[in-house]
């Protein structure tokens, strides 16, 4: 009775991070390319939950002698993957707003050396 408890429960948790997910996208606070990974995830926390063995299957294959410290690792190995990805994300746009800094430092100088003809005439 209570294995058949805390599944409905991770069940329900799973279904509600996918919900948020989604409703995060509807309303246009997180793209849809970053929300892949979220999705992505949710989706095999759903399976996990859904399929009773799935954990005890899994921590064989990965010979985890204790179920529940797979789940751990599979979240943990979720949020990795996750920060890696957001940690690519700000690297590329650090780099693309220092050239897009750049370049308007050199069009101001341009534009004041522009002003500087025009007034000299």
């Amino acid at each position: 009775m209570e294995s058949i408890r805390i599944q409905y429960i991770a069940i329900i948790g799973s279904a509600l991070l996918l919900i948020f997910v989604l409703f995060l996208i509807k309303k246009k606070r997180l793209k849809e390319e970053y929300s892949l990974l979220w999705l992505f995830f949710g989706l095999v926390f759903l399976a996990i939950s859904l399929w009773k063995d799935a954990l005890d299957w899994i921590s064989e294959l990965i010979g985890i002698a204790y179920p529940p410290a797979a789940l751990f690792l599979i979240l943990l190995m979720a949020v990795f993957v996750i920060m890696i990805e957001f940690s690519v994300i700000i690297s590329r746009h650090s780099n693309w707003i220092r050239k897009m800094g750049q370049d308007v430092g050199l069009m101001k100088n341009e534009i004041e050396q522009l002003k500087k003809k025009l007034d000299s005439k």
